[in-house]
């Protein structure tokens, strides 16, 4: 779809994702996950087996509302010891040779029954304190509370939810509300990832939430239908909580139980203008008519009870570019683990992912401008890309999953070693920059990490 189709396309996704409510449509919310290489626990969509090998809940439960708490903290050491203090490429584990809080979260849930076909209903309030918080915050909301502080606040789900016995054996979820994205195969949740470094995917390949309503229909035991209506990717409302007035929306399909049960596909896309209007107003350009397309399948493969192996495709595209004509960024991950016993799993990730046009990747020294960098607004540190005109990443990245029993009441931690190796397969050496900002640095970055995630 290109800008001048706007119009149609956002008729025809809001005939499709509204359709099923307005005949009490949507199926067993998102409750279910592609099985992650070192599952800690299921939080993302798509998998049944996910659910299957998740151990019972454990913690405080009361009058069926789940009550946890989730601490999250590590350090990346980069032995280059860039003069900026960032590992260029990483988000959230962006400071080089500091430990950090990356999360605390506070979960108060009432989650669907995927085994239950009546109608049912929950909710999803979860709230994170750390470093992380930087860059998931919803857009206009608590950005000014500790707006330049390394530790900010973030709400990371405020939803309800319904399953709807209509339509379909499966029925329909309805997810309404502020919620995390369902595209792809890394979480903010630290629980359900095997590293404790990001994709490039994850960080620059994909929106981190969004503010609206997501349905998922259960055609059968194999097909989901998705779709949904929102303000955009990590957008709320009011002047500073949407760069642009347009709508956005999610479409896609996941395919569960395949070959046997081994076999999941999840294929989604978010679409809609994500421009903003403060930026591209005093040029002449209407923001609204600019689209970016978020493209992701995750594609995973249970080989054995042992060995999972997870593909990721990825393509971003922005019509506009901050001027650049169309921008692109697209490429491949490869996930294997293999579970050694109950407590010990080895986790390899390997990474190609092409920023065309330097217009993605991207490290911020100042920590509230993330956020101000969305909203259009100045940067008041140094925004620091690559040099030069395109930048092809190549990242390898092992590590080990620890999970060794607990006592009450911790109900869960795993620690999480991990080596990482970053190289650019183009001239511009964009790693370990010094400033000024966009100074060529380095072609390959090496670090080395681990965090300790405890859940009660």
């Amino acid at each position: 779809m290109r800008p001048s189709k706007t119009s149609l396309s956002a008729w025809l996704l809001a005939a499709s994702c509204l359709a099923p409510i307005a005949l009490a449509v949507p199926a067993r919310a998102q409750t279910t996950t592609p099985p992650p290489p070192a599952p800690l626990s299921a939080e993302k969509p798509a998998a049944p087996e996910a659910a299957a090998e998740t151990p019972p809940y454990t913690g405080l439960v009361i009058d069926g509302i789940k009550l946890s708490a989730q601490l999250d903290a590590g350090f990346m050491m980069n032995p280059f010891r860039p003069s900026t203090g960032l590992n260029f490429g990483q988000l959230f584990t962006d400071h080089a040779n500091q430990a950090q809080l990356n999360q605390l979260l506070l979960t108060a849930a009432k989650p669907l029954d995927p085994t239950n076909p009546d109608f049912q209903w929950g909710f999803k309030l979860q709230f994170m304190y750390g470093s992380d918080a930087r860059y998931t915050q919803f857009l206009g909301e608590l950005n000014r509370v500790t707006p330049d502080s390394r530790y900010q606040l973030d709400v990371v789900e405020a939803n309800a939810l319904f399953h709807l016995p209509v339509l379909t054996d499966g029925g329909i979820d309805v997810k309404a509300g502020q919620y995390s994205t369902p595209i792809g195969y890394e979480t903010i949740d630290p629980s359900t990832n095997p590293f404790y470094s990001h994709s490039y995917i994850f960080q620059f390949g994909l929106p981190f939430k969004h503010t609206g309503v997501l349905t998922t229909t259960h055609v059968n035991e194999t097909l989901d239908i998705y779709g949904g209506l929102d303000t955009g990717a990590n957008t709320t409302f009011g002047p500073l909580g949407e760069n642009n007035s347009a709508i956005g929306g999610i479409v896609g399909f996941g395919l569960n139980g395949l070959a046997g049960g081994k076999l999941t596909i999840l294929a989604l896309t978010h679409l809609g203008p994500e421009q903003a209007s403060r930026v591209l107003s005093p040029a002449g350009i209407n923001a609204n008519g600019q689209w970016r397309y978020f493209n992701d399948i995750v594609i995973t493969y249970k080989a054995t009870d042992a060995l999972t192996l997870v593909t990721e495709l990825n393509w971003i595209r922005d019509d506009y570019g901050v001027g650049k004509g169309a921008v692109n960024g697209f490429g491949a991950a490869q996930y294997v683990s293999y579970a050694l016993n109950d407590t010990v799993t080895l986790n390899a990730r390997g990474e190609l992912w092409r920023d065309d046009n330097n217009f993605f990747v991207a490290s911020f020294s100042n920590n509230g401008d993330p956020i101000r960098f969305q909203q259009g607004l100045p940067a008041v540190g140094g925004v620091y890309a690559a040099p030069g005109g395109s930048t092809t990443y190549g990242s390898l990245t092992l590590g080990v999953t620890w999970k060794p029993a607990v006592p009450p009441p911790v109900v869960g931690l795993a620690v999480r070693p991990e080596v990482r190796w970053d190289h650019a397969y183009t001239s511009n050496r964009p790693f370990n920059q010094n400033p000024p900002a966009n100074t060529k640095g380095t072609s390959d970055s090496f670090t080395f990490g681990a965090d300790v995630v405890l859940s009660f």
